[in-house]
């Protein structure tokens, strides 16, 4: 096996973004976490600011570094996160076993998520905090779902919003960025696309592409497949 293949094997990327995207998600990544700090401490008491809660980080990444994957949008966001702190906080309250209450937050918050078309990863850390986070977090109870959840998730989806607006190709929520580089162009005929292609393609997109060339090739399939059997 050489290494090509242990890269891919491995999942490991082979997708490229330039020096600017890393930069620009990076001072992102940074601001959305500093924006949630501040309005934390600027409109909470001070024994519940202290209350950051860790899965913001993952949304952070996602918001900053993926800003058009469907787990990032606005919907994603608040509902994942919203959903994901009451039923942690009621599996704290009702299941008396540590273990299970536990296990059943994320299980369930990932159900939820599922049904309520709003999965987003980091839910699951939010979920799961609202039972294995310290005694202060515990008397919280359902304010867990404002105080922090809701006016973090608010903040750093307001931040993202702001802050990707600066660079056309990062609007904020992806519909933006749709909206802007769709052109209002007649249809046109298109000529097959090989799997070269999709890689050069790949290649010369700034932001992070949440999906293999193998995938590509299989949307592009059906589509064409689609429109085979409709012709």
């Amino acid at each position: 096996m050489n290494w090509q293949n242990l890269l891919d094997l491995i999942g490991f990327s082979r997708h490229k973004s330039n020096y600017r995207e890393k930069l620009i998600s990076t001072v992102g990544g940074f601001l959305g976490i500093f924006g949630i700090f501040m309005s934390s401490q600027w409109l909470l008491d001070p024994n519940v600011a202290v209350f950051i809660v860790p899965s913001m980080g993952a949304s952070a990444v996602l918001l900053f570094a993926a800003p058009h994957v469907p787990f990032s949008q606005p919907w994603n966001v608040f509902g994942g996160h919203a959903i994901s702190a009451i039923i942690g906080v009621m599996c704290w309250q009702w299941i008396p076993d540590y273990t299970v209450a536990a296990s059943a937050s994320v299980g369930l918050a990932i159900g939820a998520m599922y049904f309520t078309r709003c999965i987003h990863p980091p839910g699951g850390a939010t979920a799961l905090a609202a039972v294995i986070g310290s005694e202060k977090l515990h008397h919280l109870g359902y304010h867990y779902e404002y105080e922090p959840i809701l006016l973090n998730t608010v903040t750093i989806l307001l931040v993202a919003i702001v802050f990707n607006a600066f660079f056309k190709w990062r609007r904020y929520p992806a519909h933006l960025n749709l909206k802007t580089t769709v052109a209002a162009t007649e249809a046109e005929e298109y000529k097959p696309i090989s799997h070269e292609d999709f890689v050069f393609a790949l290649s010369h997109i700034d932001t992070f592409v949440d999906i293999t060339e193998e995938d590509l090739l299989e949307i592009y399939r059906l589509a064409t497949k689609r429109h085979v059997e409709l012709g």
